[in-house]
């Protein structure tokens, strides 16, 4: 589903081979979460988000993972390492194969079950929606921009310090690589748009970044 773009429940059901009721009901969800506007009689519009809101998103990421994150390596237990390892590895798998939404969503599947780890549904599930909100944006950094081995390097240090159960050094690697998967969207986003500089974007970022150390 491509942003700007009207789907109706009846073409998209009868692309996914179901019946209408539940691609109504997922259409409705996403509606709730600020992805696709319902237009009556017409059906759901793909919501274009700014580049603006990107960064008030990303500048809200920054504030709450860290901390969390933290507290997930705190509370982990040698079966939840052991998982987190999976899901790492099915990024790697994932970006070699060239899948962009696989990517993409092997990568929530992975913060959003560290984050989990710290007990707090409410955060969790808030981080989720924010993610939801830039995941099609997420494409212009995945896979174009980054290889396989980028995407291993850019988590080491998540992994080390996990491996480490260092909640500290956890808070400072997810910081760090929610700040640059922000850098790589915006320096994407502003390429691919005629007349849009990143810089005034990453100024902003680093506006409230430079806080959060």
């Amino acid at each position: 589903m491509k942003p700007g773009e009207l789907y109706s429940a009846i073409e998209l059901a009868e692309k996914l081979g179901v019946s209408r009721t539940p691609v109504r009901e997922a259409l409705q969800l996403l509606e709730k979460e600020g992805i696709v506007r319902i237009e009556k009689n017409r059906g759901a519009r793909v919501l274009q988000i700014s580049l603006d809101e990107i960064v008030q998103i990303f500048q809200i990421r920054i504030i709450l993972e860290p901390p969390a994150a933290a507290r997930g390596a705190e509370a982990a237990t040698e079966e939840d390492l052991a998982h987190i390892r999976v899901l790492h590895r099915r990024i790697l798998d994932a970006a070699s194969a060239g899948d962009g939404p696989g990517t993409l969503q092997a990568d929530k599947d992975f913060h959003l079950f560290l984050l989990g780890l710290a007990g707090n549904a409410r955060l969790t599930a808030l981080d989720s929606e924010l993610r939801n909100l830039v995941l099609t944006r997420g494409l212009v950094t995945i896979p174009s921009t980054r290889s396989g081995q980028d995407l291993a390097n850019d988590r080491s240090d998540i992994m080390d310090a996990l491996v480490r159960r260092d909640p500290h050094a956890v808070a400072v690697a997810v910081r760090d690589h929610v700040t640059r998967t922000a850098q790589l969207l915006i320096t994407g986003v502003s390429a691919t748009t005629t007349g849009l500089s990143a810089e005034p974007y990453l100024t902003k970022l680093e506006q409230l970044n430079k806080y959060c150390q």
